[in-house]
């Protein structure tokens, strides 16, 4: 007799060498994954999901560029005089080294930070003083005086930063002119220059319309900076600066430029080694919020560069839990479990989006859920665990 499978979905960390630029990274990363199945004895099997941060393959591309590179594109693109750098989020890995490279190419910047969180949610303020002295968020701009007055020093939960001070500092520590203002309107900055970068991530479309319907002059976003090489730099045709971190004091690790063939030669390497039909993506940050810190995670422009066509979609899924209370709530037992198996069997691949049975899943892009739970596996330490193989995600109750 058959034994019914009791484990569904799994997720292990891979481990592989430290990748180097040039290194052959869909050699490396095939035979990690085979390797660690013969190892920990484990099986590869159709639909299995092999995940590989972009760090690596930024890193494998030799994606990179320096602070001077910034500078010149800056500098050539927004004209080196005042500009508006508006809505940066707040992290020394994301984004600071960019700011380094954006002073050293302006004379003076009017630095915008929306209040009373950045795009990701990390805090400047709290609702309950903006309620205290009658601030009005949506229309009022504040001086750096009036901020510090209101809401003297807040320094980040988990990094004790304060940010406000760390990033005025790092500008003057370039050589240019800082004025610090606060606002949530994308045309308040047009007030003191009409040259404006603007460094939202997922709303930067929108801003740019804004911008240019207000009168701006120059509009360019962190996706207009490096899309192109500047002195034989890296860049990212389609992201700029966009998704990019520290790499050390003077350089940034761009995003990953096109990794399509990539992953496919991966997929092609597993099936020539198995017959087994994988999928394979690329993934950067997961799209969650923690509940403690309010951050919402995504500050990368999307969670998958690239990926296999079957993971392109949403998920098709039956609420279990609402079969068993709501059509079939007067059986139980073997005969609970044969009528909810029926009812998935009986899916015909059509959208279940608008069926109540399917309320409560997940209507998300299964790159980005998947993106999720192998950032979450993968951490961002010392876990040494680049690549993730995740199993099972694609069966349900009846497999």
């Amino acid at each position: 007799m058959t034994k019914e499978r009791r484990v569904g979905t799994v997720s292990r960390g891979i481990r592989c060498p430290i990748i180097r630029e040039g290194d052959d990274l869909a050699k490396i990363v095939a035979h990690s994954v085979l390797e660690a199945a013969e190892i920990e004895g484990f099986a590869l099997r159709d639909r299995d999901v092999i995940s590989l941060t972009e760090s690596i393959v930024a890193r494998s591309q030799g994606n990179y560029a320096s602070v001077e590179d910034i500078a010149a594109d800056v500098k050539a693109k927004l004209g080196g005089e005042t500009v508006g750098v508006i809505f940066p989020i707040l992290s020394r890995n994301r984004f600071a080294i960019c700011l380094k490279g954006i002073a050293k190419g302006c004379k003076k910047i009017v630095l915008m930070l929306s209040y009373p969180s950045d795009e990701v949610g990390n805090s400047l303020a709290t609702y309950d003083l903006i309620d205290a002295n009658g601030i009005n968020p949506y229309s009022d701009v504040l001086s750096l005086e009036r901020y510090r007055e209101v809401f003297g020093v807040q320094k980040l939960q988990f990094t004790g930063v304060d940010y406000v001070e760390y990033y005025q500092n790092l500008i003057k520590d370039c050589g240019c002119e800082v004025e610090i203002i606060f606002a949530n309107q994308a045309k308040a900055i047009l007030d003191y220059t009409d040259c404006v970068l603007t460094c939202d991530i997922h709303t930067r479309e929108r801003t740019k319309r804004l911008l240019k319907a207000a009168g701006a002059k120059v509009v360019c976003g962190l996706d207009d900076i490096l899309n192109a090489p500047v002195n034989g730099s890296g860049c990212n045709e389609k992201y700029g600066l966009l998704g990019s971190n520290k790499s050390t004091e003077d350089k940034i690790k761009l995003f990953p430029r096109e990794c399509k063939d990539l992953v496919l030669d991966i997929q092609k390497r597993i099936s020539d080694a198995t017959g087994k039909h994988v999928e394979v993506m690329v993934y950067g940050d997961g799209a969650f919020k923690d509940p403690q810190g309010k951050i919402w995670e995504l500050a990368d422009p999307v969670v998958s560069p690239a990926f296999t066509d079957g993971l392109i979609g949403t998920p098709n899924e039956l609420k279990l839990k609402y079969l068993a209370d709501n059509d079939f709530k007067d059986l139980s037992g073997d005969e609970l479990k044969k009528a909810i198996s029926d009812s998935i069997k009986a899916k015909d691949g059509s959208s279940l989006v608008g069926n109540m049975a399917a309320q409560g899943t997940t209507p998300r892009q299964l790159t980005d859920l998947i993106g999720s739970l192998c950032d979450l596996t993968s951490g961002s330490g010392d876990k040494g665990t680049p690549v993730v193989l995740v199993q099972g995600y694609f069966d349900n109750y009846t497999n």
